[in-house]
């Protein structure tokens, strides 16, 4: 059972069927003509052989419009009185035209316009002003229905392109949004393994020593329990702020800041404090004292800092040492960390290893997004080095991103 579109549709053609059958047995009936054959049952069957094909009008147009044009000759081959061909053409001719088979539709009124005008000026002596007369309105309306089939064939052919952008379009939101969390969660898990990892591993050599020391030496201890504290809270206040950019859209919270923001060369001292306070020797040699970067440049410029000495501490051992280089031209800053620890060679865990290279990889991420370049492996001598160049002019961008 029809239901829905194909039910409508159906009805809509019977329905164009039975106001084109009418139209034609009408005129059939009425017809009057000098000279014509008296009209008997087979018009009428001709009559009705014009409309019933309109049936299928949707699905075969060209074969619609050329089996009435075949009927319509016949009859008027029979010499029944005419009646205008507008009358059983107009819908074939639209429909065919909308499914863009207008070359094959434009003969057809051209020939039976030139054939009815020739008929009537050289067998019937009708004066070529009065056959004029009488064609121009029917080839007025042929012509408006091949031209409206035409018009909706492009409007048609309009609305699916709009769809179709529309529907593009759609799918480029989407995967703009889904880039956009990516890069979401990829900067938070960046910024917690940053804040929290560089707390724990801190807190694991600080832990170490203060259980070291709580027999021999009391006050040293109770220096490095202190310091276990305040990274403790550092990299609480962190995690809650990186936390409270998940919640940023709660309209009842406050906006949330990213913690990238407060990030910089200006918490240097507060870094080298803590790893210091964990047994690491670190000596800095700066020639960024007065100057102002850049927010990104600051920003990534700091957390390098930050995972190369938690790395030095991680894998060096509080016994090592560290030295931090801050250089700066024109054009950039470069950022390095060398350590004199044993090393991958003497069993540090290597970057590529299972579990590692997490930080590396955070890293070379956070300088590549300025353009940078990092360049992390042992030393000849001994050790382990990060090297991070930045760009000076990072595009604005990307310090609205990062802020």
């Amino acid at each position: 059972m029809l239901r829905g579109e194909p039910l409508r549709r159906w009805m809509v053609d019977a329905g164009i069927v039975l106001a084109v059958l009418v139209a034609d047995e009408i005129a059939i009936a009425t017809g009057r003509e000098v000279g014509s054959a008296d009209r008997d049952w087979f018009a009428y069957v001709l009559g009705i052989a014009m409309a019933v094909p309109l049936l299928l009008r949707g699905r075969y147009p060209t074969v619609v419009l050329y089996t009435v044009s075949v009927v319509l000759l016949v009859f008027y081959a029979l010499d029944y009185p005419g009646f205008p061909p507008g009358l059983v053409l107009a819908v074939p001719l639209y429909d065919a035209t909308r499914a863009g088979r207008m070359w094959w539709a434009v003969p057809v009124p051209v020939f039976f316009l030139s054939a009815g005008a020739i008929a009537l000026i050289a067998h019937r002596g009708t004066p070529a002003l009065d056959v004029l007369s009488a064609f121009l309105p029917q080839a007025a309306t042929l012509a408006v229905a091949i031209l409206l089939g035409a018009l909706m064939r492009s409007r048609a052919a309009y609305t699916a392109e709009v769809r179709l952008r529309l529907a593009r379009a759609e799918r480029e939101r989407e995967l703009e949004a889904q880039r956009r969390v990516s890069e979401e969660r990829l900067r938070i898990a960046r910024d917690l393994h940053d804040t929290v990892g560089h707390a724990i591993a801190t807190i694991t050599v600080q832990s170490a020593a203060a259980l070291r020391l709580l027999d021999q030496d009391r006050e040293r201890s109770r220096e490095a329990l202190e310091a276990i504290r305040g990274t403790g809270r550092a990299a609480l206040t962190e995690m809650r702020a990186t936390l409270g950019v998940l919640r940023s859209n709660d309209p009842a919270g406050e906006p949330a800041v990213p913690p990238d923001r407060d990030a910089g060369l200006h918490r240097l001292p507060e870094l080298l404090a803590a790893v210091r306070a964990a047994g690491l020797r670190v000596d800095v040699d700066s020639e960024l004292a007065d100057q102002q970067l850049p927010g990104p440049v600051d920003q990534v410029a700091y957390r390098v800092l930050q995972e190369a000495l938690t790395n030095v501490l991680r894998h060096a051992g509080q016994q090592s040492g560290a030295e931090v280089l801050l250089r700066a031209t024109d054009d950039s800053v470069t950022v390095e960390v060398r350590d004199d620890g044993p090393g991958p060679d003497a069993g540090a865990v290597p970057p590529d290893a299972p579990g590692g290279g997490r930080g590396l990889q955070g890293m070379r991420e956070r300088v590549e997004t300025l353009g940078g370049r990092l360049k992390a492996g042992p030393r000849p001598d001994g050790g382990f080095q990060v090297r991070a160049i930045l760009p000076r002019d990072a595009p604005r961008a990307l310090e609205g991103e990062a802020s």
